[in-house]
């Protein structure tokens, strides 16, 4: 991944991009160099970057987005950002600085979605093409090196993610999975154990062991925790993360095209869990996080659970299974019962859970369902504007229990054809007994074509969301 460093002079001998605006010019000596009129009347008749070249260096001309509100100048920052990267690829620029008489934290937008933007995942292609920039220097007198210091790291916390999901399964197994997560414990500090399937039935995760049932590969629990000596909660906030790492549907076969062709992505809340905590770690966030997966595949083998099995989760419910392609709920079930041992302050789920979430608001946002207190909720959902991984409520109203209610078991996996989404939120919630929140990234986790900064595969959606989520709360604690 390219890196992010602060310098306080700008040299014009190295590729610039600059933000500049009609009302606010910044004061570089580099500019004398070029008519103020012509940059601004090229931005007002090109696109957002306006590429300028002297005989010393090449200069990217970058409008400053105005007349919007907070969330949508961040927003279009990053965008920017993303614009600015593709320019660097055609134009072959390795090292670019940006600065700009702006807030700092515009620069740092701006970087953020440079860097986000330059990801290619490349492992299994003969000829790398890579990313040609590999450094981005911010030039302002405002910024700190621990501030550029956190973004590489979250960057690289995003990058990680992202790779884990663009892995095939014939690599990324839950064995594999669970290894790539102790890995990431020995490089930031945290601890990471992995359960194998002789503890996970010790356990009596029945939802874990019945998707594991027609795999070929056994199935791992992986419990990560992170617990600096400054921490300001006294009770954990625990993130678990749906592993799937492949879902055929089980005997319910999903169909290929546009369906089981691109199931390599059904880990992506195992992904952006171990991520975040990775990220939190490497900053050293001063809060205690605790980290659950449950890891398999699911498969239809001749082993595999069939459409009216009858299952005991970890917490002793039983479930009718109906619909073997209703997996996650079964795996997170278990996790969440089990994450009571922790007595929570809270406890937040994401997984790549049900097309009802993505069919309901596309890759434009995730689906959330909680039952935490409003603040907590406002808090998260005002991080998430912030970040651009926008989150949008469904209820959890007593009537939609009714929709998985079972003849011959507890409860039912899956439920009417309406509220789909709702009715796996309405599942989970029989495994839970402290604050909680779910957030359904079905639509935004996996694209098949780039979104500015956010590339075609994994989109490490979940990892900054959560991170400055939980960075908020240590900071208010403090």
């Amino acid at each position: 991944m390219i890196s992010c460093i602060a310098k306080k002079t700008f040299e014009s001998q190295i590729p610039g991009a600059i933000l500049v605006s009609q009302s606010n010019f910044p004061d570089l000596p580099v500019l004398q160099a070029f008519h103020r009129e012509a940059i601004v009347n090229g931005l007002s008749n090109r696109k957002d970057v306006y590429l300028v070249r002297n005989d010393a260096s090449t200069y990217l001309f970058v409008n400053v987005p105005e007349n919007i509100n907070v969330y949508q100048y961040k927003e279009s920052l990053r965008r920017l950002g993303a614009a600015i990267a593709n320019t660097c690829a055609k134009e072959k620029i390795t090292t670019l600085q940006v600065t700009s008489s702006t807030h700092k934290e515009d620069l740092l937008m701006l970087a953020e979605g440079i860097m986000l933007a330059s990801y290619v995942f490349e492992k299994y292609k003969s000829e790398k093409k890579n990313s040609s920039l590999k450094e981005v220097i911010i030039v302002s007198d405002e910024i700190r090196s621990h501030e550029v210091q956190e973004l590489n790291l979250l960057v690289k916390a995003v990058y990680t993610a992202r790779n884990l999901v663009n892995e095939p399964l014939s690599y990324l197994t839950a064995t594999q999975l669970s290894e790539e997560i102790m890995q990431m414990g020995k490089e930031a500090g945290f601890r990471v154990e992995i359960y194998n399937k002789s503890k996970i039935q010790e356990l009596k995760m029945g939802g874990l062991l019945a998707v594991n049932a027609g795999s070929p590969n056994p199935p791992t629990f992986t419990v990560m925790e992170y617990k600096p000596d400054n921490a300001v909660n006294a009770r954990p906030y625990v993130l678990v993360g749906k592993g799937v790492v492949y879902d055929t549907g089980g005997l319910s076969l999903k169909p290929t095209e546009n369906s089981m062709d691109y199931m390599k992505c059904d880990m992506a809340g195992a992904a952006a869990v171990a991520c975040t905590i990775y990220a939190v770690a490497m900053n050293k966030l001063p809060i205690h996080v605790v980290g659950l997966v449950p890891a398999t595949e699911n498969r239809p083998d001749g082993n595999a659970i069939v459409p009216g099995d009858v299952i005991t989760m970890h917490n002793g419910t039983t479930v009718e299974v109906l619909n073997t392609d209703a997996e996650g709920r079964l795996i997170l079930g278990d996790a969440l019962s089990y994450a009571q041992r922790y007595n929570p302050t809270l406890v937040i789920d994401i997984a790549t859970l049900t097309g009802a979430a993505a069919r309901a608001i596309g890759k434009e946002g995730s689906v959330y369902m909680s039952t935490a207190e409003d603040d907590t909720k406002k808090m998260l959902e005002s991080t998430g504007m912030e970040v651009h991984e926008r989150l949008v409520e469904f209820p959890l109203w007593q009537e939609y229990d009714e929709y998985i209610k079972s003849e011959i078991a507890d409860i039912k996996n899956v439920g009417k054809a309406e509220a789909g989404a709702i009715t796996a939120g309405m599942f989970l919630n029989h495994f839970i007994s402290y604050p909680w929140i779910h957030i359904d990234i079905a639509g935004t986790a996996f694209l098949h074509t780039s979104d500015h900064y956010k590339t075609a595969g994994g989109t490490g959606v979940g990892v900054r969301l959560i991170y400055h989520f939980l960075k908020k709360i240590s900071e208010k604690k403090s």
